[in-house]
């Protein structure tokens, strides 16, 4: 049976797992400069998902205590809507969720998915889209190379700091890394990786404190996906 936490463990980071030892910022203050919060928030819905797509994936969790794996699915619809529908082994532990913007609007079964709710943003980030907290004090800069190009932003909304650092290559791959603090602590920090087209290959997120991690392997992409009006309304 897939734990309640499980929903929480989605996207990417680098930290060993039983390591408890705080990771370093991912982005240093020195050398970031104040931004507009509507410059910031023109170029972060740039971000979000061009067209309506799916995305088929294996997933892996694990923590101290136990280790799970299994397929899943999350149908995204621009520019803030996604479907998010996973199982475990032999369809067990199977549940689903819909985000809209940075809301869970609904969850089957509802208790797996509570924990869901605070990490949305780190949902995006998984699927290599940031999303900007309304009204925040927003810091960034951009650095330009002959081959790539990344953009570092630091969004500051009340006792959260979320960071950025998008990197698009000339080759059309890219990645983006996220990490999300609260009062200074880090509850998680996540990695994505996409090829041509911006549609994440992998992603995996550490939250260094449980110590666990959740990761998924893409392994099919339609962009031609069409998502009947009834997968947005719960079920039950």
């Amino acid at each position: 049976m897939i734990r309640q936490r499980f929903l929480l463990y989605i996207g990417a980071g680098t930290l060993a797992l039983g390591c408890r030892v705080a990771p370093p910022p991912l982005l240093e203050p020195a050398g970031l400069n104040p931004v507009p919060y509507d410059s910031a928030a023109a170029w972060a819905s740039r971000t979000a998902p061009a067209r309506t797509h799916a995305v088929r994936f294996r997933w892996r969790y694990q923590d101290e205590r136990v280790r799970y794996a299994g397929r899943g699915m999350v149908r995204v619809a621009p520019p803030d809507s996604l479907r998010f529908d996973y199982a475990g082994p032999l369809g067990l532990g199977a549940g689903a969720a819909v985000v809209l913007g940075d809301s869970v609007a609904w969850a089957e079964p509802g208790d797996k998915f509570r924990t869901l709710v605070p990490a949305v943003r780190m949902l995006w980030a998984a699927l290599g889209t940031v999303r900007a907290p309304p009204h925040a004090v927003v810091w960034g800069r951009a650095e330009l190379g002959a081959d790539q190009t990344r953009w570092l932003w630091r969004f500051i909304d009340g006792m959260d700091t979320l960071d950025y650092a998008f990197t698009a290559r000339v080759s059309g791959e890219g990645g983006l890394d996220a990490e999300w603090r609260r009062r200074g602590k880090v509850l998680a920090r996540s990695r994505t990786a996409w090829g041509v087209d911006r549609v994440p290959t992998a992603a995996r997120i550490d939250f260094p404190d449980s110590p666990a991690w959740f990761e998924l392997t893409v392994v099919g992409v339609d962009t031609v996906a069409v998502i009947p009006p009834a997968l947005w309304r719960a079920q039950r």
